[in-house]
């Protein structure tokens, strides 16, 4: 298994499409990540699905907001 998978996104300061690449081995884990497009900074909450042992939930917030 890759330790690191990656996912598609939206900033939600601009709401561009982003792309994330996720540490799977980590899991759970916070971090802060810029936007590729806006370079606002987004808080990055990876969790594991607690009904589907396999998928991620991936949630993002803006960071200072």
């Amino acid at each position: 298994m890759n330790p690191l998978e990656t996912r598609d996104a939206r900033c939600p300061w601009c709401d561009a499409p982003i792309e994330l690449t996720i540490d799977v081995s980590a899991v759970p884990q916070t971090y802060i990540e810029d936007c590729q497009v806006c370079c606002a900074p987004i808080v990055v909450q990876v969790a594991m699905d607690p009904d589907l042992e396999d998928d991620l939930v991936i949630t993002l917030e803006r960071d200072g907001d």
